[in-house]
């Protein structure tokens, strides 16, 4: 039997989402970002998703990076969460805009002292000639923050403000139930059944 899905797209992400928690092994959290060039060239990686509520899905990365480059020239995103233990998956697309600062500072105080000092370390999608330069920059970054480690300038989250969800459901024959919620001009969700 087909599932009945909330109202809210969001809703229905949360009750997934929970799910997931409850049954993935590892990373329920974890979601591929597809992002691409101004003349259409898609990319795609798995990140973590760090928050969600009715303005979007947020991730951290460092701006310079590829993903932070492609999202610079064309602020449109793809997100797909696959939950093959639950049978599972949900795409969403939509808008890209950059956290607050202050959204962006709080996140980045909780992560791991090695984790913050990564973000000095790493100069994120650029080529890097032997291993051991990433341990002597982070040594340096070591040396340099002894006490704290401010958020680099070319360190932020990013919010996918959706437009459109897919939640799509694993089912006998593959006969599987897909859902699509479409935000209106009146910024209402509206909802339809797609063929599998």
């Amino acid at each position: 039997m087909p599932p009945n899905l909330a109202i809210s797209p969001f809703d229905q992400f949360q009750t997934w989402m929970a799910e997931a928690e409850n049954s993935e092994p590892n990373d329920p959290n974890a979601m591929a970002v597809a992002t691409s060039t101004p003349n259409g060239r898609p990319s795609l990686r798995a990140v973590l998703l760090k928050g969600v509520d009715q303005r979007g899905f947020v991730f951290y990365t460092n701006k310079e990076s590829r993903k932070g480059d492609e999202l610079a020239a064309n602020p449109n995103a793809a997100l797909l969460f696959h939950w093959k233990s639950l049978g599972r998956q949900i795409r969403i697309e939509g808008t890209v805009e950059h956290v607050t600062d202050a959204e962006a500072d709080a996140y980045y105080a909780t992560r791991a002292r090695i984790s913050r000092l990564g973000a000095w370390a790493s100069q994120q999608s650029r080529p890097l000639a032997d291993r051991t330069v990433l341990e002597r920059r982070l040594a340096e970054a070591e040396q340099r923050f002894a006490d704290e480690i401010p958020r680099p300038r070319y360190w932020s989250g990013y919010r996918i403000v959706p437009q459109r969800f897919e939640f799509w459901q694993d089912m006998a024959f593959r006969l599987h139930d897909r859902t699509v919620y479409l935000r209106s001009a009146a910024q209402d969700w509206e909802q339809t059944k797609l063929f599998p």
